[in-house]
C-alpha cells in the first residue's frame, strides 16, 4: 500500500494548504479516504479528480467533506470533455440523512452507505470500522491488503477500545489536534500524549500526527508523543507519500 498525505490541517485548512484528505493506493486502485477543504485543488498534484476509483468518508464535518462538491462538479467536467468518469462509488453512514444524500449526485457519484458492524471491501482493501468519540457520529478505519495494516483514527479523543482495533498495524494516521498540556475530550480530539499512548499500546511500527492544530510549534507534538511511544514518530506533510 501506498499512502499519499493531502490534507493535514484540523478545522480549515491553513493558508495554501487542506484539511483532511489521504490517497491511499494499492494494485492500482486510488481510494480517497476524506475531502476536506482544499483536498480536490492540492490533490490534482498526486492523481486527477476523474482517475479516482472510490472515495470513503469518516464523518460530516465540513473539514472533511467539503469538497465532495467540488469533486462531482471536476468529474462532470471532465466527462464533458471526454474523459471516463464512471460513476464513483463514495461511501460514508447514514447516521446523518442529509449529509449522506449529498454523496449521490447525478450519475456523477453515488453514496453507498457503510456498516459499522461489518467488514467492508473497496477494491483491494478489507476496511473495518470503531465509532470514534466526537460530537457527531464518527468512524476510524483500519484498512488491510496483502497483509500490511493502516489504521486512520477520523476524529476522536482517546477510548481504550482503539488499542485492540489499532493493534499491530504498520502504520497508526491518528488526529492529534491538541499539545500534551491540553486536554481535547470536550472537544473529540486527542492530545500528543494520547496519540503516543495509543500507539505504545497497539504497538504499531510507525505513527503519522495529523489533523493538526494551527499554532505552536508543531515539533513539540512529536516530542511529546515520543515521551510515550518510542517507535517512529512523524509529522504529517503535504505530498509525504508512506510505503506500507
Amino acid at each position: 500500500m501506498k499512502l499519499t498525505i493531502i490534507g493535514l490541517w484540523g478545522g480549515y485548512p491553513k493558508k495554501n494548504g487542506a484539511s483532511s484528505g489521504y490517497l491511499l493506493e494499492h494494485d492500482g486502485f486510488k481510494l480517497l479516504i476524506d475531502c476536506g477543504s482544499g483536498v480536490l485543488s492540492k490533490m490534482q498534484e498526486a492523481v486527477q479528480p476523474e482517475e479516482l476509483d472510490a472515495v470513503i468518508i469518516s464523518h460530516y464535518h465540513p473539514d472533511h467533506i467539503a469538497d465532495i462538491g467540488v469533486l462531482q462538479h471536476a468529474r462532470l467536467i471532465q466527462g464533458f470533455l471526454g474523459k471516463q468518469c464512471p460513476n464513483l462509488p463514495i461511501y460514508g453512514h447514514i447516521f446523518d440523512d442529509y449529509e449522506f444524500g449529498k454523496l449521490t449526485y447525478k450519475q456523477i457519484t453515488k453514496g453507498i452507505r457503510y456498516d459499522p458492524n461489518q467488514v467492508l471491501e473497496v477494491g483491494p482493501f478489507k476496511v473495518s470500522f470503531i465509532k470514534t468519540d466526537h460530537p457527531v457520529p464518527c468512524y476510524a478505519m483500519r484498512f488491510e491488503a496483502d497483509g500490511k495494516v493502516l489504521v486512520y483514527t477520523g476524529d476522536s479523543s482517546f477510548k481504550d477500545e482503539f488499542i485492540d482495533f489499532g493493534k499491530g498495524a504498520d502504520v497508526l494516521l491518528c488526529e492529534c489536534n491538541f499539545y500534551g498540556n491540553q486536554n481535547g475530550k470536550s472537544a473529540g480530539h486527542m492530545n500528543s500524549f494520547d496519540a503516543g499512548r495509543f500507539a505504545k499500546n497497539a504497538a504499531v511500527n510507525q505513527l503519522i500526527l495529523t489533523h493538526l492544530p494551527h499554532y505552536g510549534n508543531l515539533s513539540d507534538l512529536v516530542s511529546e508523543a515520543s515521551q510515550e511511544f518510542t517507535g517512529i514518530i512523524k509529522l504529517a506533510e503535504e505530498f509525504q507519500t508512506i510505503s506500507i
